[in-house]
């Protein structure tokens, strides 16, 4: 029987053993995530572990409501330590869950504990950790700490990015970059549109009062952000959308909405489609990285939606058929050479085999598919990505599904890797995670006579994916 969690954590081999080796002091470039800004610029030091675990981890909260925690030590108002001892008794139940892993992961990386949560153990591990706490344990150490070279946050259109420069100025070690996350800006068909294309017309010193306007505002806030770092944006294609109509068209949707009129379903899809084809040409002629996130159905338990709001853990995987929509969009922006990187994230794992092999139709150079075009692009290799595991499928099957279809249909040495997708600072953690996952699938192969023991060719495949793909994709 193996050590829980020992050194060998989820390496199956003494191949894997040996890839893991290679891979596991590599740096972190944090390519997605949700960490918020100003805790980093403020270097926020936790009151208590509940404060650092708990706060906003709707991972956690699901696993709470299934265990009959009720809501108020959940996101209500009970005691921190009573909240802790409700989430001790919860992940005591959560064997075959990723939570487990990851909750003992920082246990043990963050705070040099190796006794499991339990009920039991509730109260020791408080003690313990509280007294790395009342240290001091800042924002700062925790990055330092994992080694994290790049943070890439979710920043809406209308932000200052005021955390960004100061962070910048005040030459933070690892570099916090600034993603164009344009969900309010083609949400027109919500009431709160009007006020947040107000909000960005200030911003931009833009009138917006037609659709050529609208785009003027946009790509200004566009510069501002690639001023401040940005080279990404990020999409929430819930689900995806394509209704091509000319600009004399929008004109009369953007009066209308602007009137606060109700717009047609057909409109608010001619919106999304022509402002997300024109942003993916400005992403290109920037040269940023488009991110396209698929599958979600999001806030579908109403009661608790209206009463908590949104990203609260009630949202879950939908079994909508976006690969005609999608595929339309990305051959839009691919006949006219303006396709720009893009990875593609689906959260439903049905559709892994549909991914892996969509981003195969697009890869190289816009103009590849005619050589005798004097602008085509030089091919790019990797250009299309299949994105990590996502969301609910961030764990150990997920993430091999994803691998083994990219594998399959693809190049999985290109792959550019893991990202946390979270809003907690020791989430890190699952970057160890995803490497160990990643050298284990990959020594197995080795291992049963897949792929010869050349351990220099092995070894340049498992840093590239950890670390060095993503480096050079990013730029």
């Amino acid at each position: 029987m193996k050590k829980f969690m020992g050194e060998d954590f989820l390496l199956q081999t003494q191949t894997a053993e040996r890839l893991y080796d290679a891979v596991k002091d590599l740096p972190i470039i944090d390519w997605h995530c949700h960490l918020d800004p100003r805790e980093i610029a403020e270097d926020r030091v936790f009151d208590n572990l509940a404060a650092l675990w708990l706060g906003g981890d709707h991972y956690k909260w699901r696993a709470m409501r299934a265990c009959g925690v009720d809501e108020e030590y959940i996101t209500g108002g009970a005691d921190d330590f009573d909240k802790f001892k409700k989430w001790a008794k919860t992940i005591e139940n959560c064997i075959g869950n990723p939570l487990y892993h990851w909750t003992h992961l920082e246990l043990k990386r963050v705070f040099d504990c190796d006794l499991a949560l339990s009920a039991k153990t509730a109260g020791e591990i408080w003690n313990h950790c509280s007294g790395v706490l009342a240290k001091g344990l800042k924002v700062s150490e925790i990055i330092e700490k994992f080694n994290v070279e790049v943070i890439c946050t979710s920043d809406n259109p209308a932000d200052s990015l005021q955390h960004h420069i100061k962070l910048k100025q005040d030459g933070f070690k690892a570099a916090v970059k600034p993603t164009f996350r344009p969900s309010d800006l083609l949400d027109i068909g919500t009431p709160a549109w009007t006020d947040y294309i107000g909000d960005i017309s200030a911003l931009s010193k833009t009138a917006v009062s037609d659709y050529d306007s609208l785009k003027e505002a946009v790509y200004s806030r566009m510069d501002f952000f690639n001023a401040n770092g940005c080279n990404m944006s990020d999409h929430a294609l819930d689900p995806p959308v394509y209704i091509s109509e000319d600009d004399k068209i929008l004109d009369i949707i953007i009066r209308k909405a602007l009137s606060r009129e109700n717009l047609t379903f057909e409109e608010i899809c001619a919106f999304k489609t022509e402002m997300l084809v024109d942003l993916g040409k400005m992403y290109n002629e920037l040269g940023w990285t488009m991110q396209l996130h698929m599958g979600a159905a999001r806030g579908v338990n109403t009661t608790m939606t209206s009463m908590l709001g949104k990203d609260t853990g009630y949202d879950c995987m939908s079994g909508v058929d976006y690969s005609v929509p999608l595929l339309r969009l990305l051959d839009r922006l691919e006949v006219t050479t303006s396709l720009p990187r893009t990875i593609l994230f689906n959260l439903n794992p049905k559709d892994n085999d549909l991914i892996s092999c969509i981003t195969g139709c697009f890869q190289g150079g816009g103009g590849n598919a005619c050589l005798s075009r004097a602008d085509s692009p030089a091919p790019r290799k990797g250009k299309l990505q299949f994105g990590a595991g996502w969301w609910f499928n961030d764990h150990k099957d997920g993430m091999e599904r994803q691998m083994i279809s990219l594998a399959n249909n693809g190049v999985l040495s290109l792959f550019a890797g893991m990202l946390t997708d979270s809003r907690s600072f020791l989430s890190y953690t699952r970057h160890e995670y995803f490497r160990r996952i990643l050298c284990n699938l990959i020594g197995n192969w080795v291992e049963n006579g897949e792929y010869p023991a050349d351990f220099e060719k092995l070894e340049e495949i498992v840093k590239n994916i950890s670390y060095y793909n993503a480096k050079e994709y990013f730029s």
